[in-house]
């Protein structure tokens, strides 16, 4: 994709639909000039200013505020003007036909910040911020997103980089230098700073997926017999009759979603059609669609009739590899108490969803399993691709310091840590293709 910053973008930067106040974004080097003679006046820069805007002909279309932002001192590091009028649908409409007619043209989703990352005034991980910051559903996911567009996370990736490129530097010297008496890649220090590096990048991995978890939420999937409480748990979550609950076994037949918070932490709770052998063609199909949703999941909660205990059948047939939590219910009917077990078997938590007994132990035990911390302070918001280029850069360093220890190959152990280098770059935009900016702005909304 071939990215043109010479023209003058426009867009109506407000939702759809009427409002009190309605703002259109300009951004360009035309844009000292269509405000010249959308106004009829020159504008003071950073100074809100009333003013009516003006058609081809001289007429008022409507009066409010503009700002005007020279270069390089505006969000895109272009010169930038923000018109906001009276919200309603037609005037938006009105101004933004007038300001195309006087040179610019409607903007992609998500250029005005592609032109700030290009322009230097945001990296690639501040730009998705941007994005998450408009997308975030819980408080939490919100001062993560600020965290990220502050830079937290960028400066972490940046010290490891700046880590890497030195130490990188340093296996070079040494093995240019291989003529001294000293062999600088056995004295200890490379192979004490690449396990320091490792540690690092593990630290800032962990701190990543809380963050992605808190911009992606978790998919749990609730599995097991027909009538062991699936649906009743999934109302119980979603605080609200989602689900319809009946004594008949099979009753839930499709795949059911709900999207919950979850003391700030997004979740995706999925209901499944319990799992047995049956000769009902529908059944069959909702069966197959639960295995299809459990082999996808973060999480499996298999839900067990406490008062029918074997579970070994079904155990067999999950997928490996997917962490899973045996869920026993109807303690109410056992005399089980409340309980939370953790054994080299897994987890297993004992709970009743009709008296509630046992369910914080439950909601506790969720947000331990995959590391939810809601008092961490350093939290920032994370992507898919952040953890996937944080994984290549461990794999890679992690090669290095194998390489080091097996066989001293300088020279391998400096192409492991040039690709590590190039692998954490890609999270700030450092080494970026056109492909993955596209793909990531293209996302965004128009008019941001």
């Amino acid at each position: 994709m071939v990215i043109d910053t010479r023209d003058t973008i426009a867009a109506i930067a407000t939702p759809p639909g009427n409002g009190g106040v309605g703002i259109i974004r300009l951004s360009g080097a035309l844009v000292s000039s269509i405000a010249q003679q959308l106004h009829n006046k020159p504008l003071v820069p950073r100074l809100a200013q009333y003013a009516s805007f003006l058609d081809g002909d001289g007429c008022v279309i409507d009066s409010g505020l503009s700002l005007y932002f020279p270069a390089p001192a505006s969000y895109t590091g272009e010169d930038v003007l923000e018109v906001q009028a009276h919200g309603g649908s037609v005037v938006m409409d009105m101004l933004l036909r007038r300001i195309l007619e006087l040179g610019a043209r409607l903007a992609r989703p998500g250029e005005f910040t592609e032109r700030a990352f290009l322009n230097n005034k945001l990296d690639l991980a501040q730009a998705e911020a941007v994005a998450d910051l408009i997308e975030s559903s819980t408080e939490q996911s919100v001062r993560s997103a600020q965290k990220s567009m502050q830079g937290l996370f960028s400066s972490q990736v940046n010290e490891l980089v700046a880590e890497i490129t030195e130490l990188r530097t340093y296996v070079e010297a040494a093995i240019d230098f291989v003529e001294e008496e000293i062999d600088f890649l056995s004295d200890g220090v490379v192979e004490n700073r690449i396990v320091k590096l490792l540690q690092r990048i593990e630290r800032i991995r962990q701190t990543a997926k809380q963050g992605r978890l808190l911009r992606d939420g978790m998919t749990v999937v609730l599995a097991g017999r027909p009538n062991a409480g699936k649906s009743s748990l999934l109302n119980a979550l979603a605080g609200h009759e989602a689900a319809i609950v009946t004594d008949v076994a099979g009753t839930t037949r499709d795949v059911l979603r709900e999207r919950i918070q979850l003391d700030g932490m997004p979740l995706h709770v999925i209901d499944t059609a319990g799992l047995r052998d049956s000769d009902n063609i529908v059944e069959q199909e909702g069966i197959r669609r639960a295995r299809e949703e459990i082999g996808k999941a973060d999480l499996i909660l298999l839900l067990i009739d406490a008062r029918e205990p074997d579970v070994e059948p079904i155990l067999e047939t999950l997928p490996p590899g997917i962490p899973l939590t045996e869920v026993y219910n109807k303690i109410d009917l056992t005399n089980q108490p409340p309980a939370l077990i953790e054994s080299a078997r897994g987890s297993r938590v004992y709970l009743s969803v009709k008296t509630g007994a046992g369910m914080a132990l439950l909601t506790q035990h969720l947000k331990q399993s995959v590391g939810f911390n809601e008092a961490a302070e350093d939290v920032f918001i994370a992507r898919r691709r952040h953890l996937e280029a944080l994984r290549q850069g461990h794999e890679f360093v992690q090669n290095a310091l194998r390489l080091l220890q097996e066989s001293h190959a300088g020279e391998l152990v400096a192409e492991e840590l040039r690709m590590a280098q190039n692998a954490l770059g890609e999270i700030t935009g450092q080494f970026t293709s056109d492909d993955l900016l596209g793909k990531i702005f293209s996302s965004f909304c128009i008019g941001k």
